[in-house]
């Protein structure tokens, strides 16, 4: 059984959000923001990123990324902000593939150490 409601604020049960069909994911994002009144300059890029970071925490173990919500919880960012957070290096990540800027090594690792270097005061910064 799937989810039928999308709060970034409140963590969604790992199981059911993972058991959600990708496509749903998506759109409860979107009418997540559709509902609050956020305009945004490309609302599907901006549901799959917070489909992306949603499905790693989701994973919990299996990656750091559920830690480093935490942590940045931790630092003061609420789960929302959080999201944004991580999908910036995500973007970041995905970009330097897109156009082969990736150092060598295992291209996941790469991420992971953008994430690790990550903290609530340096993306509160870059604004």
């Amino acid at each position: 059984m799937g989810i039928d409601h999308y709060d970034p604020f409140k963590a969604p049960d790992a199981e059911q959000w993972l058991a959600t069909d990708e496509a749903e994911r998506i759109r409860l994002v979107l009418d997540y923001h559709t509902r609050t009144g956020v305009e945004l300059p490309n609302a599907d890029m901006h549901a799959m990123l917070h489909v992306a970071v949603e499905n790693q925490i989701a994973l919990a173990d299996e990656t750091p990324v559920q830690l480093k919500a935490r942590q940045l919880m931790m630092q003061g960012l609420d789960r929302h902000q959080t999201i944004h957070a991580i999908a910036s290096v995500l973007i970041k990540y995905l970009y330097d593939a897109g156009h082969e800027r990736m150092p060598a090594g295992d291209p996941g690792q790469n991420y992971y150490a953008a994430l690790r270097r990550l903290n609530a005061r340096k993306w509160l910064r870059s604004g």
